[in-house]
């Protein structure tokens, strides 16, 4: 079966195959939070939010050797698992400086906007988009530019089909906006594929010509 991106609360995770990364993603918690496990291949692997039912994560884990755990920002939907999975997994919990100390696991890689995870052979490059918290992150992986079909991006909640991340101000909308704009629009191509933090997958090229509207309507 072809990977669809499409997970439910309660349902069984959807897997895809990119070069050296096998991609997984579920669905957990109350506020239907995606959670990703991001396989090299040498067998160790990356955990992006940890955010609920630590049961169903460590089930979805399984022997993979999870070294980093990776919390995309500080809003407590995102870390709910967080202290169990990283205990019985022993992994490194990886945040930004910003979004660290409001997460309640001690922080041991406080990462910012170029830094670069690594987990076995796999890189994921680090982008700061400030705006839904101040230390929002995204992870972009790229393979070294060797994909095809354009890099992959795990967003957290900065951005979603359909538009960027909830913000509470117009100064912290603009923040997002601008960095969205220049740091992932700006420099990465139309395929890009859009893994977000809530709801299903897009790319680059389906948000795009929103973005105007999303200024206009400044949400």
């Amino acid at each position: 079966m072809s990977y669809t991106g499409k997970v439910t609360v309660g349902g069984p995770p959807d897997s895809r195959e990119l070069p050296g990364l096998t991609v997984t993603k579920l669905a957990v918690g109350p506020m239907d939070n995606n959670t990703y496990l991001l396989r090299s291949r040498t067998g160790e692997a990356l955990l992006i939010d940890a955010a609920n039912e630590a049961d169903r994560l460590l089930e979805m884990i399984g022997d993979t050797s999870v070294t980093r755990i990776v919390t995309t920002h500080r809003h407590a939907d995102h870390w709910q698992a967080l202290a169990e999975v990283a205990a019985a997994t022993g992994a490194i919990v990886v945040a930004h400086p910003e979004d660290a100390d409001e997460i309640p696991v001690t922080i041991a890689e406080r990462v910012g906007h170029g830094d670069i995870v690594r987990v076995g052979d796999a890189e994921f490059a680090v982008i700061h988009l400030r705006g839904h918290t101040p230390g929002s992150i995204a992870l972009r992986y790229d393979a070294g530019g060797q994909l095809a079909g354009g890099p992959h991006l795990f967003t957290g909640d900065s951005l979603f089909p359909g538009g960027p991340g909830r913000t509470t101000s117009p100064a912290d909308f603009a923040s997002l906006m601008d960095d969205l704009e220049e740091r992932v629009f700006a420099p990465l191509p139309d395929p890009t594929w859009v893994y977000p933090g809530h709801g299903n997958d897009t790319t680059l090229g389906a948000e795009r010509p929103q973005i105007p509207e999303w200024r206009a309507r400044g949400w």
